[in-house]
């Protein structure tokens, strides 16, 4: 980290569920690299830490309540972006919800609805409120997931969504090219919140960390630096991709 570059000096990101986690520290990378970061999460509290948080590392930031998963909240996040900053060059897209640990065809209609609304139909609403703000050069990264290649069965469905992630990637890339750059990151397993239910436990985590190549799980840095590359000008020529962050998982030839 004391090498970092200032890819990012006088852009403009939002990264959605940013205030723990891997959006944190992507939000946390692109600021320190001179972004000014819009981070939101779904409660006031989280917000305003995580914003706390950010401003004392130097970086310029501003905080929004928003679950992606209502209208105006959505609409509320691209407004304040744009009337704070007047334009929109980066946009990650992080925000996702696993509730369920059942098999596909035991799953509630609700818990189904659930996971397509937050993981998949959220990221192409938020990205129809943005489009018109973004700036010629801009880049869109949506943040996958390792399962998305080979749903385990602990969380099938929500690999299924991110499945559909890879070709949200391939569609928008070409609907939103050559003004806007779009690629996905699929991270393999990384002990956060969202995944302790995997991690938590010794002899998954190790059996997770011998699936590996390297020997280890990632952390959050390891995907901040991944999307921090693929939104950079460094990736001008990178569009309609999915990097692969999994320590050499088993994912595709």
């Amino acid at each position: 980290m004391e090498k970092i570059g200032r890819r990012f000096q006088g852009k403009v990101a939002i990264v959605t569920a940013s205030t723990q986690g891997i959006g944190f520290s992507i939000a946390e990378r692109l600021g320190l690299e001179g972004a000014s970061v819009v981070i939101s999460s779904r409660k006031q509290n989280n917000v305003d830490k995580a914003v706390e948080k950010l401003r004392a590392r130097g970086i310029d930031v501003l905080g929004v309540v928003c679950h992606v998963s209502n209208a105006q909240h959505r609409k509320n996040l691209i407004e304040k972006t744009v009337q704070t900053y007047g334009k929109i060059d980066v946009f990650v897209s992080n925000a996702a919800a696993n509730p369920a640990i059942d098999a596909i065809l035991e799953t509630k209609e609700s818990v189904l609805d659930k996971l397509w609304e937050i993981n998949v139909k959220a990221t192409i609403l938020l990205l129809k409120d943005v489009a018109p703000h973004l700036s010629k050069g801009s880049s869109v990264v949506l943040i996958s997931s390792i399962a998305g290649y080979q749903p385990p069965a602990s969380m099938a469905m929500y690999g299924v969504t991110k499945t559909a992630l890879l070709g949200l990637t391939k569609a928008l890339a070409s609907e939103m090219a050559p003004d806007t750059r779009v690629n996905c990151i699929a991270p393999g397993f990384v002990p956060t919140h969202f995944a302790d239910f995997l991690t938590r436990d010794e002899d998954r985590r190790k059996h997770l960390e011998e699936r590996t190549l390297l020997g280890r799980l990632g952390t959050t840095e390891d995907m901040a630096a991944a999307t921090a590359f693929l939104a950079s000008d460094d990736a001008s020529y990178i569009t309609g991709e999915t990097l692969i962050v999994a320590g050499g998982m088993p994912s595709r030839l």
